[in-house]
């Protein structure tokens, strides 16, 4: 994890020091639980916050946080003549703190990446893990909108999400 946050350290410190001008962008995302955790969980739903400094005119990295939570399930298993039994899975919430990066493919299209870490703010203890969204989309000079796949990869397995986000850049 000290890796992880010295990376984000030295993004953040780079991007003072050698860029002019600098982009910050608010939005909200929305997706589809995937592999380990699609049974339990039914909906991913965050906000972000993003600041990115423009490295070149196609080209631009930063820092990047926010909220994620994946929403539990209700299940009932049905016990024959005993009944059944409804089981309810509790949200898990979590702060991902990344570097990220943005490349202009074309006029309004981009391609991009978070890496970072993702500390765990549900109920009870767990562990956060390592997080990475890649990322592409449609941009314009005042927002963005995009598909990615958001993985948190952690002991026991990993949770993920196939999202679709939008951004307002200020």
């Amino acid at each position: 994890m000290k890796k992880i946050i010295l990376t984000v350290a030295a993004v953040f410190a780079f991007g003072i020091a050698n860029a002019q001008e600098g982009q910050f962008k608010i939005g909200a995302h929305v997706g589809l639980p995937m592999g380990d955790i699609k049974d339990a969980f039914s909906l991913n739903v965050g906000a972000d916050v993003a600041y990115l400094w423009e490295i070149d005119e196609q080209f631009k990295v930063g820092a990047t946080t926010g909220y994620t939570t994946f929403l539990g399930k209700t299940s009932t298993t049905d016990l024959g003549p005993f009944g059944s039994i409804e089981v309810k899975t509790d949200p898990i919430g979590f702060l991902p703190l990344a570097g990220t990066a943005q490349y202009t493919i074309a006029e309004d299209f981009f391609i991009g990446a978070d890496l970072g870490y993702a500390i765990y703010v549900g109920k009870g203890t767990s562990d956060g893990g390592v997080y990475y969204q890649p990322k592409f989309g449609y941009q314009t000079d005042k927002f963005e909108v995009f598909a990615g796949y958001k993985g948190i990869s952690r002991d026991g397995g990993s949770i993920s999400s196939l999202n679709l986000g939008f951004n307002y850049k200020l």
